[in-house]
């Protein structure tokens, strides 16, 4: 600035407040000064200026797990949902840094929370006793959680309303007139999991099916576990007519064990994932899946995060979560 100011033939306070374009500096001087910056490849000292302002211009997006859970972030839903993040903040100069952190403990909430290393925490991903978002909260932090709120929450939360959502998964089958409905599901103590069983629940009691046990599986998300869960069910309830399975990723994993057993997809089982990533309409047979509006969430909770840092309120926003039928469910055949 101060070899500007020297070329400027002005003060570098001067230089300072017509870069970061302040009214005060007359219109013609301060575009002798871009002129002159630009021209000497002037680079703002991004450091001295985080500094000033108490900002960081870093975000935490940090991934929960419970116990063994084998799900990565290479999963596709994570991917997704970090590139509708990561897009969103493209214009707003900030970094990213992405993590797998324990639900079970909050040691990892001083680490992004405390001495300013991030302005903010984006969670995907919660355990019903989280006990980590508490600690974000008496932190101070800004904290914005993809998923439904819970009724207790203090923070700002964009996701969809997972009950409603398994609830429409379930519904769908028994219309198809299912009448043995498996769900498999991620981490049992995980909300989106807890909160589609709710609604899976729901759906059975509404025509007075009981709940069984032998139906009902919960594993970490993963192909792999989700191809165990769907053996394991067939082999205690054989005639199995419809699944429910709470991810994408596992849906596309257990219709090709299904097709290798020799069970069509969906004469034999009718099967319903969630998400709607994008490979779920590429895979075979196409997949019926609850659709989470993953890019426009990820621009919400940018939204959000961006107003919690600079000092506003925001509010959570819950999204519909909607029923796309392909041709995994076999609807499409019962219309004709």
């Amino acid at each position: 600035m101060m070899d500007i100011s020297e070329l400027a033939g002005v003060s570098v306070s001067t230089v300072s407040r017509a870069l970061n374009g302040s009214s005060a500096i007359p219109e013609a001087t301060r575009e002798r000064i871009v002129r002159i910056a630009e021209a000497n490849n002037y680079v703002v000292d991004g450091r001295a200026r985080n500094f000033r302002l108490q900002r960081s211009q870093t975000l935490a997006l940090v991934f929960p797990y419970l116990g063994d859970s084998h799900r990565m972030i290479s999963d596709p839903f994570y991917m997704e949902i970090l590139g509708a993040i990561t897009d969103a903040l493209a214009d707003y100069d900030y970094d990213v840094v992405v993590s797998r952190v324990p639900a079970a403990d909050d040691g990892w909430c001083q680490k992004y929370a405390s001495q300013q290393r991030v302005d903010g925490v984006f969670v995907v991903d919660r355990s019903v006793d989280d006990v980590s978002l508490e600690t974000l909260n008496s932190l101070g932090a800004n904290v914005v959680i993809w998923g439904a709120p819970m009724p207790e929450d203090e923070l700002v939360s964009v996701g969809c309303d997972s009950i409603a959502g398994g609830r429409k998964a379930v519904e769908h089958l028994l219309g198809l007139g299912r009448r043995k409905i498996g769900f498999i599901g991620g981490a049992q103590g995980m909300v989106e999991t807890h909160q589609r069983f709710i609604g899976y629940q729901q759906a059975l009691e509404t025509v007075g099916r009981p709940l069984s046990p032998d139906l009902v599986a919960f594993t970490d998300f993963t192909p792999a576990q989700g191809v165990a869960a769907a053996q394991r069910m067939l082999a205690s309830e054989p005639d199995l007519d419809g699944l429910f399975v709470c991810s994408d990723f596992m849906s596309i994993g257990i219709m090709e064990y299904l097709r290798a057993q020799g069970r069509r997809v969906p004469d034999d089982i009718s099967l319903v994932g969630y998400d709607d990533i994008q490979l779920a309409a590429f895979c075979s047979p196409p997949l019926t899946t609850i659709r989470q509006p993953i890019e426009h969430g990820g621009r919400l909770m940018v939204a959000k995060m961006l107003e919690l840092i600079d000092g506003h309120e925001a509010e959570s926003v819950i999204l519909p979560a909607e029923l796309i039928v392909r041709e995994s469910c076999g609807a499409q055949g019962v219309a004709g």
